[in-house]
């Protein structure tokens, strides 16, 4: 494992290499670069005139990840009454939190309520009622439904309302005693057609200008997250979806909107290696298996829903596709197909590239395989 991957830091690499030498750790674990975290909270929001960037926590919400994006001054969104309680251990004050799940548990309403956050997005009059009930007074925005297209992880069927709905769903916050501020929509996860966002700014636009006409003023645009990384191909960069971001936006809206960015793997995504062992080979019919530590289950469930990871080992032998598989007994645990990669040994370390996002917050302790340790590097 001595030549960098073409798209991995090679700084990154070498940190990576060198713990692996170095540590006794077993595996398997997720490495996160400190440096690429911080590199990446300072570009993104940089190309946006008055943003704000609130991390997704849902993207990893190890505590110490946690720690070090806190140290530099984002903000956080969160879901659950779970991701709120490890913001409040480490003194994220109330202000720098947001809430974009347009479906929230009373449980977590109630304890958000009582921190002090005061920004929920939400997208029916079920969610106005409840709002008004339990957080009379608070900031609210309508989630809007915009395009997906382009977007590896669409996440356009389960939320979001159409304009003229979301128009009346502002009037009705604002009648319940709600303080109805902005708009927000999400063009996908890891979403590499930069036009759904000039699709989506259009449609909040049409929006924003027919709540004002209806004597709402609203100041938040909040365009969500979906930035792509690069897992084995190249991807949209950030300063050119933000570059068209912001032209459309300056053109469009009042120069003093507040603009919201809620970024999770465009965060911690190519920040984290995950370090695998190889556990086992087998020639099943006419396909190659490779069996390693780290599956579907504890680790890789984004894998089953269209994710390409890259790999890499420290082999020189004949290169062989293979059935890449998880160490559970289910044999829903296959995490890859027609992986071309040099023959390891049993025993060989296998690396799982860009796989800081959605790997640690998915995993569980099915089948009795332990959830992988988060370290920072």
């Amino acid at each position: 494992m001595n030549i960098t991957p073409d798209f991995i830091d090679e700084k990154t690499w070498n940190k990576v290499l060198n713990y692996i030498a170095l540590s006794d750790e077993e595996s398997p674990y997720l490495l996160i670069d400190r440096d690429v975290v911080r590199e990446k909270v300072s570009l993104i929001g940089k190309g946006i005139r008055n943003s704000k960037l609130f991390y997704a926590v849902k993207a990893n919400p190890d505590k110490e990840v946690l720690k070090l994006v806190n140290s530099l001054g984002a903000g956080f969104e969160i879901a659950s009454e779970g991701e709120l309680q490890i913001l409040a251990s480490i003194g994220v004050e109330p202000e720098r939190i947001i809430t974009s799940n347009p479906m929230k548990t009373f449980k977590f309403l109630g304890q958000a309520v009582e921190y002090g956050v005061n920004y929920f997005a939400y997208d029916s009059m079920a969610e106005v009622e409840k709002l008004a009930r339990h957080a009379p007074g608070s900031n609210v925005y309508v989630r809007l439904s915009v395009p997906n297209e382009g977007s590896e992880w669409p996440l356009s069927k389960k939320f979001g309302v159409e304009m003229e709905e979301a128009t009346e769903l502002l009037l009705q916050a604002k009648d319940k005693g709600l303080n109805p501020v902005g708009i927000t929509f999400h063009v996908g996860s890891q979403c590499n057609n930069v036009y759904n966002w000039n699709t989506a700014v259009d449609k909040a636009l049409d929006v924003w200008e027919s709540a004002e006409q209806r004597g709402i003023k609203l100041k938040v645009l909040n365009i969500g997250g979906g930035y792509p990384i690069c897992y084995t191909k190249s991807v949209v960069d950030i300063a050119s979806i933000e570059e068209k971001v912001n032209k459309a936006i300056s053109r469009k809206f009042p120069e003093d909107v507040e603009v919201f960015l809620e970024p999770g793997r465009a965060v911690i995504g190519d920040a984290g290696i995950f370090v695998s062992t190889v556990i086992g080979k087998a020639r099943r019919g006419d396909e190659n298996w490779l069996y390693i530590d780290v599956g579907v289950f504890n680790g890789l469930m984004e894998s089953i829903g269209g994710i390409k990871y890259a790999y890499a080992v420290g082999s020189r032998s004949e290169v062989k596709t293979w059935t890449l598989s998880g160490p559970s007994c289910d044999s829903f645990d296959v995490v890859d197909r027609k992986v071309e990669l040099p023959e390891p040994e049993v025993g060989n370390r296998l690396l799982i590239l860009s796989s800081g996002a959605y790997t640690i917050s998915y995993a569980s302790e099915f089948n009795g395989f332990s959830i992988p340790k988060t370290i920072l590097l």
